[in-house]
């Protein structure tokens, strides 16, 4: 049975919601940690420092700062992602001339998600500020850039519309796009490449949960071992913000190696590994078996 496009774009759409709420649950307490460490590296020594550091002061719910604009920036982030997904592929296809129903090689699906992040960055890119900026406010007001905090998710939304209005939800939309234009071309051509070696000649979609975990969590470390520092200027620019007005993303960047030098740009690259292995693997099963089980679910109507 041929499924109508609205409801594969529909399918696509919730699976990748699926995706992102399994990506948050799984990965928060160490996306709090990358934030932290990316925009005050010298205030942490280390991963495990950062952790007892925040424990102490904040508790175990400072861990989980930001997972609501989290929860909410994944879920938008990739339904959006793996809808347009499949949509860029079927365009791909037609750019290379093959039938709609042909499987694309791994480079050509690695090109489908590289064009599909443009249009989640959209998205992304609002809720993301939102999150770091709750994840980072402690240490905001530990370094006097700050007087008083933002504590919840609606103090902060209004923060940012009182001081630079809507537009200011897209600050770090320049660097948001660079990280993710080329590191999704990474990360889905790494999963697809993963999910071929898996397979070993046999159709990818009989894999069983361990590989696709495996894979998810390969593409992962492949997007963020590619964009690390990008993604490093992109959060000081959303956090530092707060404080003032935040030169652009060239200007973040030659000040950061000038004067804290290039190693500050992977401050927080241990954690960020960890989480990137952990949640993405976690991010594709649910995708997969969510997306395959309304596949069967629409076949048998």
């Amino acid at each position: 049975m041929r499924i109508n496009s609205a409801i594969q774009a529909a399918i696509d759409l919730t699976a990748g919601a699926a995706g992102g709420t399994a990506c948050v649950v799984t990965g928060q307490p160490f996306d709090t940690a990358k934030v932290k460490m990316q925009t005050f590296p010298n205030m942490y020594k280390g991963l495990i420092d950062c952790f007892v550091k925040t424990y102490k002061q904040v508790g175990f719910r400072g861990f989980y700062k930001g997972t609501t604009p989290a929860l909410v920036a994944n879920i938008a982030e990739n339904s959006v992602l793996f809808m347009c997904y499949g949509f860029c592929q079927q365009i791909v296809r037609r750019i290379v001339g093959v039938d709609r129903k042909t499987k694309l090689s791994d480079l050509q699906n690695a090109a489908a998600g590289s064009f599909a992040s443009a249009f989640a960055t959209l998205v992304l890119c609002p809720t993301e500020l939102v999150k770091c900026r709750l994840q980072a406010m402690h240490e905001m007001q530990l370094s006097g850039k700050i007087i008083q905090g933002h504590n919840t998710v609606w103090s902060v939304v209004k923060g940012v519309i009182q001081k630079d209005g809507p537009l200011g939800f897209y600050r770090g939309l320049s660097s948001t796009l660079l990280r993710e234009i080329p590191g999704y071309f990474f990360f889905f051509g790494g999963y697809e490449l993963s999910r071929t070696f898996f397979a070993s000649g046999r159709s990818k979609d009989e894999l069983g949960p361990i590989p696709l975990l495996l894979s998810g969590g390969f593409g992962g470390s492949c997007l963020w071992i590619a964009v690390y520092p990008v993604d490093c200027v992109k959060s000081r620019i959303q956090v530092l913000s707060m404080a003032g007005k935040q030169t652009g993303f060239m200007g973040t960047f030659v000040t950061v190696v000038r004067t804290e030098g290039v190693l500050a740009l992977y401050s927080g690259l241990k954690p960020t590994m960890i989480r990137a292995f952990l949640a993405n693997g976690a991010l594709f099963l649910a995708y997969e078996y969510s997306r395959k089980l309304m596949m069967k679910q629409v076949d048998s109507y």
